[in-house]
């Protein structure tokens, strides 16, 4: 026999696309705002879920699908805090696909119902290069880069960066005790993506946290009228 090469990334791609088309239609015939939550493992994506909605519960109500390799901790993290959640497990996978939302989608209109939901947060498997490719119908993706991580990261894993619509540095309380170059960060995202807008934030304080609410609401708010 011989030899032959399968491409697989193509077909797997598009379907998504397709998915994700879905998503994105019914998302807004159903007036849900989504968010796609991108960040490496410990970056503080789940705190920063807890503290966004700690500030704008009032005004929205909020669910969030959860991308794990394995466990339902950051799920029960959510449901305890009051916030409807549904944990996707992907046994490996490095990343959500259009497949996985729209069961979990499935999963919170039985459970909440969709008419119950204003913002949808999916917190994404921890990774900085493969939920890049992934469509997952949302409104905005957001980038969480934390403090301890280093000011390297957006020269490493540039695609994640560009990619972005808003970028959270995070833990930013601590900075004093990490040799984090904020000048050398901003320099390569102001090649990179100088548009999205930058918030320095700890989840934890509530540091920033009004003025990264604040710029979201404003951006909910747009889609909705």
């Amino acid at each position: 026999m011989s030899s032959e090469t399968l491409t697989i990334e193509s077909p797997i791609l598009n379907r998504n696309e397709r998915l994700a088309a879905e998503l994105r239609e019914r998302f807004r015939a159903a007036g849900v705002y989504v968010i796609n939550v991108l960040s490496s493992p410990g970056s503080g994506k789940t705190s920063t879920i807890l503290a966004t909605n700690e500030r704008l519960r009032d005004r929205y109500r909020s669910a969030v699908i959860e991308g794990d390799i394995a466990s339902d901790v950051d799920a029960q993290t959510m449901k305890e805090a009051g916030i409807p959640a549904v944990q996707i497990n992907t046994g490996g996978l490095c990343h959500l696909e259009g497949n996985m939302i729209g069961q979990a989608v499935d999963a919170l209109d039985q459970g909440v119902g969709l008419a119950n939901i204003d913002v949808i947060f999916i917190e994404n498997v921890g990774n900085l290069v493969c939920p890049v490719d992934f469509d997952l119908g949302e409104n905005l993706a957001v980038m969480i880069l934390s403090v301890p991580e280093g000011d390297d990261k957006p020269v490493k894993y540039p695609g994640i960066f560009q990619h972005a619509g808003a970028q959270l540095l995070n833990k930013v309380d601590v900075a004093p005790a990490f040799d984090f170059d904020m000048a050398a960060y901003h320099a390569v995202l102001d090649d990179l993506n100088p548009t999205a807008p930058r918030f320095a934030v700890s989840a934890r304080t509530g540091e920033g946290m009004d003025a990264w609410c604040a710029w979201l609401a404003n951006e909910i708010e747009a889609v909705r009228a």
